[in-house]
């Protein structure tokens, strides 16, 4: 058996509040600054000029879900992910039951900076869902 026990999601993006706190608001997770600081601002004016602002971190306030973690990079996204977030909303449903939750979430997520690609409609092996663009592009699935 190994001895993994937890994961962290890392984001590599421009502007890593920014994507954190859209994803805060996707996932209903919370942003406590880091360790022996009151607030990220007060963290961030700890750090060399050149790392403030470098990276952002939120949680699962229950502590199920992984932690997800931002870090400003130079380099612009240039290919679709190789890996995503498949936000799940529609289990357990099918049919038109699951595409009004699917659009509705879908709407939610707009109102806050994401992007609709398309709708994948179900087939024989797949339920329906949303391909979507966190604010920096990213690609999820609304699931």
């Amino acid at each position: 058996m190994g001895s993994v026990k937890q994961v962290q999601v890392t984001f590599d993006c421009a502007e890593p509040e920014r994507v954190a706190r859209f994803w805060c608001a996707v996932l209903g997770y919370g942003a406590p600054p880091p360790e022996g600081f009151g607030s990220w601002a007060e963290f961030d004016l700890s750090l060399p000029g050149e790392r403030r602002g470098a990276a952002f971190a939120c949680g699962d306030p229950e502590g199920v879900g992984p932690r997800l973690y931002f870090q400003r990079v130079p380099e612009g996204k240039v290919v679709k992910n190789r890996v995503h977030l498949d936000v799940r909303v529609g289990v357990g449903l099918v049919g038109e039951e699951r595409l009004a939750v699917l659009e509705a979430e879908c709407a939610r997520l707009i109102a806050l900076g994401a992007t609709r690609v398309r709708l994948l409609l179900a087939d024989d092996d797949n339920e329906s869902c949303i391909v979507m663009q966190d604010v920096e592009g990213n690609e999820f699935c609304l699931d």
